[in-house]
């Protein structure tokens, strides 16, 4: 398997359609380039739209799933990887997503995988890059608070430009 990319994004069905449509785009690009998708493999919300997108545009879309979503598992994925718990989801989704963690819009959910792997990166136990995609500024109230943990000295300034923050998908491009 050449390079892959574990996406963390919403599974709410209610939020703005922009984000999901933004969503598309980076799955697109990252297949465009040959980049594997890893996702969360599920029919809600963006996890959806991902698998979906990704079975269009791309010949690897693996979904890792733990089995008490069994009922909601996408029926596009070209690979199910069957969990048992939420932390054994999270620890094969890093695994098989080696190359790059994006987090999309997302609630508390995505936010919790997100951060253990950026967490994981400082500790130089996940080597991909981690990039939170602020589309229309959704995380810049992030970047504020990583900036003011650099600033409080509660982070150094090396584990803050682990964290990238593309707002385009040319810039996301230029991370690939």
């Amino acid at each position: 398997m050449g390079k892959t990319a574990v996406i963390f994004c919403s599974a709410s069905r209610t939020i703005d359609p922009q984000y999901n449509e933004e969503a598309k785009k980076v799955v697109r690009c990252l297949c465009s380039k040959g980049i594997t998708i890893v996702s969360g493999g599920t029919t809600k919300g963006t996890m959806c739209v991902v698998a979906d997108e990704a079975a269009k545009y791309s010949n690897g879309n693996i979904g890792i799933v733990p089995r008490f979503m069994a009922d909601v598992l996408n029926p596009n994925l070209s690979r199910i990887c069957w969990t048992d718990t939420m932390s054994e989801r999270k620890e094969k989704m890093r695994e098989l997503g080696k190359d790059y963690a994006i987090a999309l819009p997302g609630g508390i959910g995505t936010l919790d995988e997100f951060f253990e792997t950026y967490v994981l990166a400082k500790l130089q136990l996940y080597s991909g890059k981690i990039i939170a995609y602020n589309y229309n500024g959704f995380y810049d109230s992030l970047k504020e608070m990583m900036d003011t943990y650099v600033e409080k000295g509660m982070l150094d300034s090396d584990s803050r430009a682990l964290l990238h923050c593309p707002e385009t998908i040319e810039e996301l491009e230029e991370l690939l």
